[in-house]
């Protein structure tokens, strides 16, 4: 193993901070419809993407079969649904709530998978889903003491976490064949369109907004994605996935920090006892659904 350029561990944490502020980033671009600041988070990341799809991963499009454009269409359509749910929930409840609940994903990942292809549970992952849930109820329970709206959008957030999911399993077929990047510019072009079409639909406004939402909709296309998700993909290659998914699980965390210095969000004690409970429900999910043996997968070589 050829030594990574530099710390993996540093890609994590800036991956974590970088996907914390998304959630700060909508709450600032409040005036503009979710689906709208979805539309063009992905629009973007994909415009910056595409000269170097084009230029280094041009041949890769030759692989892509019938069955995986349906696939991945569908992939795009749960991903534009999961940002509007996710961007919409946002109007309604704090930052501190929504990440933490959007965060439970890996969960209905399981779920997923467990319905679908009838993995196995062990006693952990069941007593550690159990804890995210009671923990993801104290929060909506805090929430809706606070109002009503706030539960509502504790509710879009699950779902958001649920479409993400969704996503996710049906993006699977298509990422065995596709380099990660081809792989997520197809299928963000496809959810990009899909958020066009529905905000057409809408007859929502893509235009006259302010130089700050500008702003706002780039900084969302290149932080969370590029400096986000990007690097965790990159952190792969030196560390495992229940590394990165346990650093995943600290976005609420950075989220909340950011959201009380910038808009001032206080975190009431429920999202507080809540929140911990969740993030600790998550630690132990992912400890105990990572295989305990290691096995070695030899690379495929590329002539």
């Amino acid at each position: 193993m050829r030594l990574p350029p530099f710390n993996p561990y540093i890609a994590v944490v800036i991956g974590v901070l970088s996907v914390s502020s998304a959630a700060v980033l909508v709450k600032l671009a409040d005036g503009a419809p979710a689906s709208i600041i979805a539309n063009y988070r992905l629009l973007f990341a994909v415009i910056i993407m595409a000269p170097y799809i084009f230029v280094k991963h041009r041949n890769e499009f030759k692989l892509i079969q019938k069955k995986d454009w349906l696939l991945s269409t569908m992939a795009g359509i749960f991903l534009a649904f999961h940002f509007i749910l996710w961007f919409e929930s946002l109007n309604y409840t704090s930052v501190a709530s929504s990440t933490v609940l959007v965060t439970m994903q890996p969960i209905f990942a399981f779920l997923g998978t467990y319905l679908l292809f009838q993995e196995r549970f062990s006693p952990g992952a069941l007593i550690s889903m159990v804890i995210a849930l009671f923990g993801s109820i104290i929060i909506s329970w805090g929430d809706f003491r606070i109002s009503g709206l706030a539960l509502f959008g504790d509710f879009l957030a699950l779902m958001g976490a649920v479409t993400v999911t969704a996503y996710f399993l049906l993006g699977q077929q298509l990422r065995k064949r596709l380099s990660l990047m081809t792989y997520t510019f197809v299928v963000y072009s496809i959810s990009s369109l899909m958020l066009i079409l529905y905000n057409l639909i809408l007859q929502n406004e893509f235009f006259g907004y302010s130089a700050e939402h500008w702003f706002i909709f780039l900084a969302l296309a290149v932080i969370p994605t590029f400096f986000g998700h990007s690097l965790f993909n990159w952190a792969l290659k030196w560390l495992s996935t229940s590394t990165i998914s346990m650093g995943i699980v600290f976005e609420p965390i950075g989220a909340t920090i950011l959201a009380y210095f910038i808009l001032d969000e206080v975190v009431t004690w429920s999202q507080f006892l809540g929140g911990t409970i969740v993030i600790f429900g998550l630690f132990l999910f992912i400890m105990s659904t990572t295989r305990k043996s290691k096995v070695t997968i030899a690379r495929k070589h590329h002539h």
